[in-house]
């Protein structure tokens, strides 16, 4: 491109910004043109119980084994089920949201696609990369914890007995982790192939991921003591701050559920197996995950859990049990590599769909026609994964963690009332929004308050009762004339439902720490950057040489 055209490019970027960053797609074109821009179409092989099974282990690997134990010792003690019962409420309203639109628009794109028909373009990429920066950066995490508890069932307590130590790189970044490395690769390999023999792995990897589970349960409360959750400092040592500071550290477990509505496009039956994958599997999942955090720290005082394994360490350490902590940690690190392998084939589609929409390069759309899989989509954020894997502490990626999703699913919670009511109802779009608006104000003047403590101790009662009075003025006075057929699967209760999901996901992310907040500003200031300087011009070049190419194309039919 010659230097004269990329000026005059940068020159109409604020005209392109104005025409492109707003447009929305309906749900027909989603389904119909923008699919066909994949060339070969997924394959539609998988039912209700394979999203079910994608669900469970998606989220049971990576919640249990990799933030219990850390969050029961420094956050949340004895209470850490409770950090788990508020990030599964939480969680279970999103899936809500998630449900419903994954009926409407089942294609792979998840939040990206459910945002873009509602919002817009630009809020559709931000919430979609924050997302996938999510998924990189969790499994990441979770490939690292694999080594740990692949070490364990060896035998083997240091936790970086299996890493290499590069003294020439920085602190946190110089374990070098080939074990995490190689699962990611195989794992890649693996979802290449084809997504209905993933899913049939996975079923195995759950089912005995399962039997571990009730073994873990059933044992550790055998061994356990009650005495253990008030011992020695209470039930809730770090206070109910503690409590709720670790359901945001924890929520990030509950990826996994948002992985099940990517696989839209390949169910049979979107519209009976999406509900029940996506919210049957938060419920099952958030029961285990509160039997087992009860079962670790039953077993043994908050004060005294290992950082690394502790559940192999519990059993090995505490009560005697050398050979179940052999045990535990090879079903902990079956578990580790389920979750690994629905997080990836979820993150997999999240950037084949984005690149569908062209925000990102087009290569990464194409589905291979013999495997009907996202193949150079599934091998690029491979090697994303793997690359940070190799390098990042454990504790640096989860500074990051969380704040990414709590604020796609807050998105998507918004973007469900607009549509219900805005869209496809009979209340103007300025009386839904301005509705929107307060519901985020006065939830996050509610979790301010909380977090300001002392003499502030009276906005939480102010804004808790502007919150609920806005909610109910809304359900009083809005219409919503729900366009779909009766068949079609719809969040009961609306809007209170979605206006929940929003004040919890609001109510968790000003629990997280400002690190976190540092990160994601710049995170964020580089998803714009990139909107504005490859996305725009990348939707703008190719929506315009489209419409050209349909003149054209009724020219010729004129003169013929």
């Amino acid at each position: 491109m010659a230097l004269r055209d990329v000026l005059l490019t940068v020159a109409q970027t604020p005209h392109r910004l104005r025409r492109r960053a707003l447009v929305t797609w309906t749900p027909e074109q989603e389904l119909s043109e923008v699919r066909d821009r994949s060339g070969a179409r997924m394959a539609r092989r998988l039912e209700w119980y394979d999203l079910v099974g994608l669900g469970v282990g998606g989220m049971l690997g990576a919640g249990v084994f990799v933030t219990t134990g850390r969050v029961a010792r420094d956050t949340a003690g004895p209470a850490v089920f409770a950090s788990y019962v508020v990030a599964g409420v939480s969680a279970l309203l999103s899936s809500f949201c998630y449900a419903e639109f994954a009926v409407r628009v089942p294609v792979a794109g998840g939040a990206f696609s459910y945002l873009r028909v509602t919002f817009g373009e630009f809020v559709g990429f931000f919430g979609g990369a924050n997302i996938l920066m999510e998924y990189v950066l969790s499994n990441a995490a979770v490939a690292r914890s694999f080594t740990d508890y692949l070490a364990s069932t060896c035998g083997v307590t240091e936790p970086d007995a299996w890493r290499i130590q590069v003294d020439a790189i920085a602190d946190g970044y110089n374990a070098l982790d080939v074990p995490a490395v190689a699962l990611i690769l195989l794992l890649t390999l693996c979802l290449c192939y084809s997504t209905k023999e993933s899913s049939m792995l996975n079923m195995v990897l759950t089912a005995f991921h399962l039997l571990f589970f009730a073994f873990i349960i059933v044992a550790g409360f055998w061994n356990g003591s009650a005495r253990n959750l008030v011992s020695p400092d209470g039930l809730a040592p770090y206070g109910v701050r503690g409590v709720l500071d670790g359901a945001a550290i924890v929520y990030f477990s509950y990826i996994g559920y948002d992985s099940a509505s990517t696989m839209a496009e390949e169910i049979r039956d979107p519209a009976g197996a999406l509900p029940v994958g996506i919210t049957g599997s938060v419920l099952i999942v958030s029961a285990l995950y509160c039997l087992m955090s009860l079962t670790l720290c039953g077993m043994l005082p908050y004060n005294e859990i290992a950082q690394s394994a502790p559940f192999s360490s519990a059993f090995r350490d505490k009560a005697g049990w050398k050979w179940a902590g052999g045990i535990i940690g090879a079903g902990a690190s079956i578990g580790i590599v389920a979750s690994l392998l629905v997080a990836m084939l979820g993150q997999a589609r999240y950037l084949c769909v984005i690149a569908r929409a062209r925000l990102v390069p087009a290569w990464l759309a194409k589905v291979h026609p013999s495997t009907g899989t996202p193949m150079n989509a599934t091998i690029f954020l491979g090697l994303c994964t793997a690359s940070i894997a190799l390098f990042t502490e454990l504790q640096i990626v989860f500074e990051m963690i969380s704040i990414g999703t709590l604020l796609a699913f807050y998105l998507v919670a918004n973007a469900l009332i607009y549509n219900r009511y805005a869209k496809l109802g009979t209340t103007r779009p300025l009386h839904v929004l301005l509705f929107l608006l307060l519901l985020t104000l006065s939830s996050i003047g509610f979790s301010l308050s909380r977090r300001i403590g002392g003499r502030w101790r009276w906005g939480m009662a102010l804004f808790g009762a502007i919150l609920v009075a806005v909610i109910t003025i809304f359900h009083c006075t809005a219409r919503q004339d729900v366009a779909q057929p009766p068949s079609e699967w719809t969040v009961p209760l609306m809007p209170w439902p979605a206006a929940a999901s929003v004040f919890l996901n609001v109510f968790l992310m000003t629990t997280l720490k400002v690190r976190s907040f540092q990160r994601f500003g710049i995170w964020s200031l580089a998803i714009t950057v990139f909107y504005v300087c490859y996305g725009v011009h990348s939707t703008y070049t190719a929506e315009e040489n489209e419409v050209v190419n349909v003149m054209i194309h009724h020219a010729n039919v004129d003169i013929s």
